[in-house]
């Protein structure tokens, strides 16, 4: 039977049996006649090398909806963003490389640095936020889409199904999250299901109901690098610039939209990507590094809605979070079990051990610096401060796709 259950308080849709692909492609045909959608792709240089990024550009080029592809690079010379100019020439769709790295967009960024706004360090927040600034320079898309370059197992229903209830306008939402499982012969996503959710969890547990808590913890997979959003979300947007994107955007989302107008989407029946080590000893990277930074973002976020962190209560959530993710460690042992799945009881309790100390390093961070690095400023305070900006941007972008 498929699963149609309801729960939490955003709208979900499931995968019921097989989709009609085409049905729905020639929709979203339809629909971006009036409401143009553009496909935001953050990639590292080293993606053009792997198997996965040339898989997703094979599917894309069978795309009809999409109006434009905007490629946004991560650190890269001028011979490797000429490179990655010729690999993604094979689209058919109009493309758009976004050279961060390059001269042109550093002087955007330093227009925009010398009006005293928020840029935060180069990375993919930073990446995506100069894609959408682009995007809103050309006055013509109401629909930005965007997932990740290492997807193995991507194909065009995954992104129709992204795209479909923002681009359909009976439908009404702002916002859509995709949502999968990962797993192969073992189970995968161990930051959702050993830190995340059980942080959630131990919130709620302490404080009881908190509607930006219910909201965070209604998502199937919160992580997930994939989503749609109409095109004046963007706009106002705030993001974190760190591994804290994905929270630190569901946040946001929150705060300038009613909950009404977000829903997540079932996008695929399996999802593989590349996988980051635990690296329980060095704080600087892996899923640690990734662990305080969400940390980080979300207590800044509660914090802003009136929690308040002192030392007794992070020493409170540490032990709540310890038992709750102990619990749900079981549950996912015996989920393992019961499907023939490998199981490896120390790895995982490794990691609930290695999101303890992250949880630790955080509210020490936090605890000295209730503040932090601010977010990247919005788009709509960028152009009220520089109402010239965005047709710098579009300028740079030009220049640097000739």
């Amino acid at each position: 039977m498929g699963d149609f259950h309801q729960g939490g308080i955003l709208p979900t849709f499931h995968k019921l049996g097989d989709s009609n692909l085409d049905k729905i492609e020639a929709e979203l045909s339809w629909y971006s006649q009036e409401r143009p959608i553009a496909l935001v792709l953050p990639s590292l240089y080293s993606e053009l090398e792997g198997k996965a990024l040339k898989g997703i550009i094979n599917k894309l080029k069978d795309v009809k909806y999409l109006k434009e592809v905007i490629i946004t690079l991560g650190p890269c010379t001028k011979e490797e963003f000429l490179t990655a100019r010729d690999f993604f020439s094979a689209l058919p769709q109009k493309s758009r490389l976004i050279w961060n790295s390059g001269e042109r967009i550093r002087e955007v960024h330093k227009k925009i640095e010398s009006a005293g706004l928020q840029l935060g360090e180069p990375g993919k927040g930073q990446s995506a936020w100069t894609a959408y600034g682009y995007i809103m320079a050309q006055r013509n898309f109401s629909v930005i889409a965007l997932h990740d370059c290492d997807i193995i197992t991507y194909s065009r229903e995954m992104l129709a199904r992204l795209c479909y209830p923002i681009a359909n306008p009976n439908l009404e939402y702002e916002f859509c999250k995709g949502f999968y499982s990962r797993v192969t012969d073992r189970m995968h996503g161990r930051v959702t299901r050993l830190f995340v959710t059980p942080l959630l969890r131990s919130l709620k547990k302490i404080h009881g109901h908190v509607p930006l808590l219910e909201f965070l913890d209604s998502f199937r997979y919160p992580l997930a690098g994939e989503f749609a959003m109409d095109i004046d979300l963007a706009r106002v947007n705030k993001i974190p610039g760190d591994w804290g994107l994905e929270m630190g955007v569901l946040s946001e989302v929150y705060r300038n939209c009613s909950v009404r107008r977000v829903c997540q989407v079932d996008i695929a029946e399996n999802y593989e990507h590349k996988h980051q080590a635990l690296s329980p000893d060095d704080a600087s990277k892996g899923l640690l590094k990734m662990c305080i930074d969400i940390s980080k973002s979300l207590f800044r976020t509660l914090a802003s809605e009136g929690m308040v962190f002192s030392d007794g209560l992070f020493k409170t959530l540490i032990a709540t979070y310890v038992r709750t993710a102990q619990d749900m460690l079981k549950r996912y042992e015996d989920d393992a079990a019961v499907n023939g799945l490998v199981f490896d009881r120390h790895e995982e309790s490794l990691a609930v051990e290695t999101f303890t100390e992250g949880i630790k390093l955080a509210s020490e961070i936090i605890t000295k610096d209730p503040l932090g690095v601010p977010l990247i400023s919005s788009w709509d305070r960028v152009t009220s401060a520089i109402p010239g900006i965005l047709d710098m941007l579009k300028k740079a972008v030009v220049e640097d796709n000739k």
